[in-house]
């Protein structure tokens, strides 16, 4: 008798009607709605590039998540995503019991980490240095004017801010009295 061979679900992704697919009741997980935003336009300009990760329920032909909660989120509430990609929303099976799907959607999720500050730091300094706006960096990178302005305050590089206008400074209301 020899050994089946491992294979992993991602070989074998499937275009399921995103009607057959329900959220789980167990993900801890929540994004923000700019993160929520970024991930619509991540979807639109390149498409879905990661299944969604299910288990399938056989006696209600369902397709309950593990993980993927935002990507089908995204198709569903995205009148333009849905329409492109016909109500399919492309998923891997996973075959677990319910305590193993909870712990995958944990694993799933903790797996991702968290963005580096001092990256974030490099990626906005290179990309003000190739030129791109404020604007462009705010719309592509998912942030707005305040986290953009600390990140270039943090890594302290003055032509970051090369291109901003300041106010000039009020005269002190101690300065020479004669």
């Amino acid at each position: 008798m020899t050994e089946k061979e491992y294979k992993s679900p991602v070989y074998n992704v499937k275009s399921v009607p995103v009607e057959k697919v329900r959220a789980n009741s167990y993900n801890p997980n929540h994004v923000a709605p700019p993160e929520m935003k970024l991930l619509e336009l991540s979807i639109w300009e390149d498409g879905y590039t990661m299944p969604c990760v299910c288990y399938y329920i056989k006696g209600e032909d369902i397709y309950e998540l593990v993980d993927g909660f935002h990507r089908y989120t995204v198709l569903k509430t995205s009148k333009r995503i849905y329409e492109r990609e016909k109500g399919l929303l492309p998923v891997v099976v996973i075959d677990k019991d319910i305590s193993n799907r909870i712990a995958s959607t944990i694993r799933h999720n903790r797996a991702r980490g968290v963005h580096s500050i001092d990256l974030m730091c490099d990626i906005v300094s290179e990309l003000t240095k190739s030129g791109m706006s404020d604007e462009w960096i705010m719309k592509n990178i998912g942030m707005d004017k305040d986290e953009l302005l600390r990140l270039k305050q943090i890594s302290g590089l003055a032509e970051l801010f090369a291109d901003k206008e300041f106010s000039i400074p009020t005269p002190s209301l101690f300065t020479d009295y004669k």
